[in-house]
């Protein structure tokens, strides 16, 4: 049987990192194929002492490394995960994560079979639910609201252009290379790109599920959509395959009410009532698949208005990393 390293790069997550490491000790997998790399963010919490904590305790597992990562972005911590991992296959899981126990298991499964980047579908939770909390879950879970900052897994199994808490044959990255450091929110695309450009193709199996706690503060998901917007503004300039037409509805939504805007101002006002006409249904058909799911609660009707915020956020993020992107561009040559 073929031997896997879980890895968890982390910067002041001491309210999550121990259900991930829960997670990881209920694991079906045997431990004893089963390597577990914690890296450190250079964290001010208790993240390190808890990781150390973990691997102190922990002797089911062949063997548990506690790590540094002092530049903190994710992609040089993903990158000290990739040089120290010894298992044959490299799964990185995000702090904010939860897996089922079987999870492991139902990846080594198929590489077992022959693939080489296997993965499965990653809905959203969120902690200490409450009715305004469950309302911005049901928009970040919705195929309208998710779909401005994550796009690849879907919900059938077969070959996608990408995949989320992925599970990597280590000669992959032997091949493609490591992450991309310049990079601090689109590394996953660039790495993405890269390993299909090197002809491997990423397997969705829908019955492995990994969860992804959302976040539910309006201002915190406002500030994750306009910095995945800014970095697929500024990923333009670097490597423009990485970015799908649909990491870009978001920004031609808003150039859209510019120029409708402004067109209205000459009497043209029709491709504006086009245009909000258009964006009413959406929003509106996203709000009522909420309430045929019965999941509606007394802030379900702010949906529409959620959906308009965060995808103005995400789109005037990638308009500002566009402006932005010459300048980061020189950074990168220096």
């Amino acid at each position: 049987m073929m031997t896997v390293s879980l890895c968890v790069v982390a910067y002041n997550e001491e309210q999550f990192l121990p259900n991930i490491l829960s997670d990881f000790r209920n694991q079906t997998y045997p431990h004893e194929l089963i390597e577990v790399i914690l890296i450190d963010s250079s964290s001010t919490d208790n993240t390190k002492q808890i990781m150390k904590e973990f691997a102190e305790a922990e002797s089911s597992f062949y063997n548990v490394s506690v790590l540094d990562n002092p530049q903190k972005i994710l992609a040089s911590g993903c990158n000290v995960a990739i040089r120290n991992a010894s298992g044959d296959v490299i799964i990185r899981i995000d702090a904010h994560a939860h897996i089922p126990a079987d999870f492991t298991a139902k990846n080594m499964a198929l590489q077992e079979k022959g693939e080489y980047i296997t993965g499965g579908i990653r809905p959203c939770l969120i902690d200490n639910p409450t009715p305004w909390k469950e309302m911005l879950l049901e928009v970040e879970n919705s195929l309208f609201g998710s779909s401005i900052n994550r796009k690849g897994s879907g919900n059938k199994s077969g070959y996608v252009k990408t995949l989320f808490h992925a599970a990597y044959r280590k000669e992959v990255f032997e091949r493609v290379g490591l992450y991309n450091e310049k990079l601090f929110r689109t590394e996953d695309n660039e790495m993405s790109y890269r390993i299909r450009q090197a002809e491997y193709k990423f397997y969705c199996d829908s019955d492995i599920v990994s969860y992804q706690y959302a976040r539910s503060d309006l201002k915190k998901m406002i500030k994750q959509k306009y910095g995945n917007g800014y970095w697929i503004g500024i990923t333009l300039g670097v490597c423009p395959g990485c970015i799908s037409v649909f990491h870009l509805v978001p920004l031609a939504f808003l150039l859209g009410i510019i120029i409708s805007t402004v067109s209205a101002l000459f009497s043209y006002w029709y491709f504006a009532a086009a245009l909000w006409i258009a964006y009413a249904i959406f929003v509106l058909a996203g709000t009522l698949s909420t309430v045929v799911k019965k999941k509606a609660n007394i802030w379900t009707f702010l949906m529409p208005a959620m959906f308009l915020i965060l995808h103005l956020s995400y789109g005037v993020g990638t308009l500002v990393g566009i402006v932005r992107m010459p300048f980061y561009n020189k950074s990168i040559e220096k």
